[in-house]
């Protein structure tokens, strides 16, 4: 308590220095008395966002002794309160009647603003569809000039799509989401200078598969956290043990996995276990890193069998990892399963309201989805996006070494969260412009009330946004005078900092640097191949020009042939050629049979 008045002095002192003398400071709480933390503040005469800590707690320093503030969190009424710097404030909500709120709302992984969602119907190709996922169009930058999309370091659409290829499985289009595909290859990264978190390079170039297009490359790197003053983490292994779980590929390569993370914990860090299937329960208390064959020993012992109680385990993970919270420290649950939740919860929407409610602890989450044939991607995708976390699909044990070993920081460690980048082009260079990659479900898009929430992204992490632009006259007589000084796009990253409360933003310029396409950098030209790989499997309609040889020559160009996971694109796109090609001739020979009457 005196640590907090200490602080509180310290706060008004230097607000008084620099002539912002109050402090506004109270608790929102539930109508229970339950505190509740992340609830949204703006302060009304400034705009300025800020949120409540683990304990509901806010402290604002302000121009005047008072101030209307805004407080608002998901499932409970809004309110807009007049605040005193000379009464602590006691903030309570209500929560909202069943009738008027749902907690399950669909999220969007991508936005253009004021485009109506009657004009995007207008992309879907039908009610009797089974497709989950309709592809971004091209839209008009004169009337709609700004986008935004949700940024994240999600991978596993990448190795899921390796795991059906090796398997001589033609490819899900929905399992096809080329921004992770992207994501897995880290292209590019770019050292943030001084003490930026964030660094945004931007590319012009001609695209290979449209060349009347061009190609408008951001790269946004994350700051690297150094490995010496990674802060401390509680970890807690949340693993199905359920009787799905009873194949090479699933419990016995998690188990492998896990013991290959525990080889870069510390003596600060601690990690528990949890476990569902037969049974529900701790099988490891928090134990110190440096207890490395204690926690081998209990991840060596588990056994799959039973049914898979997923949302008990879910509860138990968290209850466990809020009770041995560590103030500014990496709280994360580790999830791995095939997402076969048959008791509890099961339906999206059920997952959707648990991990919704988990989420406001301030605790992370990673998941590691495994399986094959009952694998359900979609479920897992929901707990990852709406835990504040990270998803990946181990398909083999490599993999596993990838994510949680060679990645380790990148995988478990945020350097931001909440991130979401708005993109505004310039109409005069720009006439129409389409977003590749990140496809928002249909059911997303005809939900009036969806919006975008922003990703984790990890220490050290390369994101790619890709569009393709049709550009303006004005754009072809700049790229005939070489006018590199013209800003083609303006860029702003909105993020908040982990264990920060107010959000944070940073502002980029796209200038026009046109490069031919032969002479750009080789990772840029494999990144446009690897497009060009999902567009086909996803059957696109943006790119019918390029076939698989178009692909592979491309592919095996521009992959460095030091690099083990380029070599393995270039072979993977091998083996999709020979396997897509013998299906189109399939197709091709059952509908030259003419029937006999």
């Amino acid at each position: 308590m005196k640590a907090v008045s200490f602080i509180s002095v310290l706060l008004i002192v230097a607000s008084f220095l620099y002539g912002q003398p109050y402090y506004l400071r109270g608790v929102v709480q539930d109508e229970k008395g339950i505190p509740l933390q992340n609830v949204k503040i703006i302060e009304l005469s400034t705009g300025l966002v800020y949120r409540t800590g683990v304990y509901g707690s806010f402290g604002i320093v302000c121009n005047n002794p008072t101030d209307s503030l805004s407080f608002s969190l998901e499932g409970y009424e809004k309110q807009n309160l007049v605040v005193a710097a000379a009464v602590y404030a006691e903030i309570k909500l209500k929560l909202l009647p069943s009738s008027s709120f749902r907690m399950h709302i669909e999220h969007l992984t991508s936005l253009t603003r004021d485009l109506q969602r009657d004009e995007q119907k207008k992309w879907f190709t039908g009610e009797e569809t089974y497709a989950s996922i309709v592809e971004n169009h091209f839209i008009n930058a004169r009337r709609f000039p700004v986008t935004g999309m949700s940024l994240d370091i999600d991978k596993a659409s990448y190795s899921n799509i390796r795991r059906f290829i090796n398997f001589n499985s033609i490819v899900p289009p929905d399992a096809v989401r080329i921004e992770e595909m992207l994501n897995y290859f880290n292209f590019d990264y770019t050292k943030p200078q001084g003490k930026d978190i964030f660094s945004v390079k931007t590319t012009l170039t001609s695209c290979p598969w449209n060349p009347g297009n061009q190609l408008f490359y951001i790269n946004l790197s994350a700051r690297k956290l150094d490995l010496d003053s990674l802060p401390p983490s509680n970890l807690v292994f949340l693993i199905d043990v359920s009787g799905s779980m009873d194949m090479p590929n699933r419990l016995p390569l998690l188990k492998s996995a896990f013991n290959t993370l525990v080889n870069n914990l510390r003596a600060k860090d601690t990690v528990a276990i949890v476990v569902y299937g037969g049974i529900v329960g701790v099988m490891l208390q928090p134990t110190s890193g440096a207890e490395k064959e204690k926690i081998r020993k209990a991840i060596d012992e588990l056994e799959p069998g039973g049914s898979t109680p997923g949302e008990s385990g879910i509860r138990m993970a968290y209850q466990l990892a809020r009770n041995h919270f560590i103030r500014n420290g990496n709280n994360r649950v580790i999830l791995a399963t095939d997402g076969d939740f048959n008791v509890g919860s099961k339906s999206e929407e059920e997952l959707d309201e648990l991990i919704t409610r988990q989420r406001e602890t301030g605790v992370y989450l990673t998941c590691l989805g495994v399986g094959m044939g009952n694998y359900k991607d979609s479920k897992i995708q929901i707990l990852s996006k709406r835990g504040n976390g990270n998803f990946a699909y181990l398909d083999n044990y490599r993999e596993a070494e990838k994510v949680l070993l060679t990645e380790f920081t990148q995988t478990l460690y945020a350097v931001a969260d909440n991130v979401y980048m708005n993109v505004e082009f310039n109409p005069g260079y720009i006439k129409e412009y389409r977003l590749i990659g990140f496809d928002n479900k249909m059911s997303a898009l005809k939900d009036s009330l969806t919006q975008v929430e922003g990703g984790e992204i990890g220490s050290g992490n390369s994101t790619q946004v890709v569009f393709e632009i049709v550009p303006a006259e004005m754009k072809s007589d700049a790229l005939q005078k070489n006018l590199k000084e013209n800003e083609l796009a303006a860029i702003n990253v909105h993020y908040r900092l982990p264990g920060v409360l107010k959000e944070d933003n940073a502002s980029f310029r796209g200038g026009f640097n046109f490069i031919p396409f032969n002479e750009l950098d080789s990772s840029f030209r494999l990144s446009a191949s690897v497009i060009m790989f999902g567009a086909l499997l996803r059957r696109s309609t943006f790119i019918k020009s390029a076939g698989w040889n178009d692909v592979l020559l491309l592919a095996t160009q521009s992959a460095s042939r030091n690099d083990v996971l380029q070599q393995e694109f270039v072979s993977l796109v091998e083996k999709a050629k020979t396997l897509y090609s013998k299906q189109k001739k399939k197709r091709r020979a059952k509908e030259s049979v003419i029937p006999d009457f």
